[in-house]
């Protein structure tokens, strides 16, 4: 399991290179049926977002159709304006969403905890998981697509913010991820598989330039319909 792990942090980059840095900015094309069933169809279609990358910390802007930003933290958000004013705000942002379903709408800073944990997560993998408390398990591997992929299983500590407590990444023969298995807890737990796609690499850091999400059957296999997310991604600059 340490090997698999190895091999996928070094497939991306290596941790020390990526030590190096502490903050990722990108700039992001997002759509998919989400956005609408949340009452949110434009806030973030066409958005920048920069990650902390020490610390779980991210920031989106514009929030359409203003052109304030958002601070996340797991213990709090805020929307603030382009002077720092704070426009709202959202302390213990988790527990906001208890008994929300996949369409129960959000608040423009329950948005930006949604959107600030999900890019963390994602932009931060694989190398978050040699993080103190994350607790890892090699499991079947997995057949698709005219592959063979071996699997994690992760287990996040109580201290990170994401989707669900275990998730499962997919890893091919060159130790890229190229699919990654959750619950969304914050909407009812739904089961998801993200995939993905079309890498690049930006100051020796190997990171997905689009993603897709689909839902996920009780089988694991994804269902081609509908696309809850999809983002593109440009402009990767690490600092």
């Amino acid at each position: 399991m340490n090997d698999l792990r190895q091999q996928v942090i070094e497939a991306h980059g290596g941790l020390d290179r990526f030590r190096r840095f502490t903050t990722l900015t990108a700039k992001l094309h997002q759509f998919g049926i989400l956005w609408e069933l949340k009452g949110k169809p434009d806030v973030l279609t066409r958005a920048n977002v920069r990650v902390n990358l020490r610390t779980e910390e991210v920031s989106h802007w514009p929030f359409h159709p203003t052109e304030n930003r958002s601070r996340f933290t797991p213990e709090k958000v805020t929307i603030e304006r382009p002077d720092g004013t704070v426009v709202e705000s959202l302390t213990n942002p988790r527990a906001s969403f208890a008994d929300f379903q996949m369409e129960t709408h959000w608040s423009d800073p329950q948005l930006a905890y949604f959107a600030g944990y999900t890019m963390w997560t994602y932009l931060t993998s694989p190398f978050i998981l040699a993080q103190p408390g994350v607790v890892l398990e090699e499991i079947a591997p997995w057949s698709e697509a005219g592959q063979t992929w071996r699997r994690l299983r992760v287990t996040f500590p109580a201290s990170v913010a994401t989707h669900s407590t275990a998730q499962t990444f997919y890893v091919d023969a060159d130790g890229l991820i190229r699919r990654h298995d959750y619950e969304v807890e914050i909407q009812g737990n739904n089961a998801a598989a993200r995939y993905l796609m079309d890498p690049v690499t930006i100051d020796g850091i190997t990171l997905a330039s689009k993603f897709r999400v689909y839902p996920r059957a009780a089988d694991n296999t994804p269902l081609p319909e509908p696309l809850i997310v999809g983002v593109d991604i440009t402009d990767y600059h690490f600092e």
